[in-house]
């Protein structure tokens, strides 16, 4: 399994530290939603789905969290610690967001719109999904 982190440029002087993000620049797809979690309670784990189009970069702005990739064959947890690091997840990759420290906010960056029909919420399902698809379905990487 591909993990691709991206290192974004922090910009920063006595004022503090600022990131800017570019999509098809630092992004490597259009942006067209972002959203972010925050003040998730200990021990809960958010996810639990996979997309079938859709991609995503994953930002721990602030605080940490821990994310588990699933591509039906390996399953791998990626720390995210850094507020310039963004972490790449392809579509017909299953994910879990957890272990969220109690000041993390986590902001998704999607290449896509809201559309319940892309999301993939059954395990089995999205099993079968990568069985039926194969790797023609999943982006390797960025």
């Amino acid at each position: 399994m591909l993990v691709t982190k991206y290192v974004f440029q922090p910009h920063g002087d006595e004022r503090g530290q600022l990131v800017a993000l570019e999509e098809h620049k630092d992004i490597p797809f259009e942006i067209k939603r972002v959203y972010y979690m925050y003040q998730t309670g200990e021990g809960v784990r958010r996810g639990y789905h996979a997309h079938k189009s859709l991609e995503q970069i994953l930002i721990c702005i602030h605080g940490t969290c821990k994310v588990l990739l699933d591509d039906g064959r390996e399953k791998k947890v990626v720390p995210l610690e850094k507020p310039y690091e963004g972490l790449y997840v392809s579509n017909a990759m299953w994910r879990e967001m957890f272990d969220f420290s109690p000041d993390a906010v986590l902001m998704v960056l999607a290449s896509e719109f809201y559309d319940e029909s892309d999301y993939i919420r059954n395990y089995d399902e999205f099993l079968e999904y990568i069985k039926t698809h194969g790797d023609s379905s999943a982006n390797e990487g960025a």
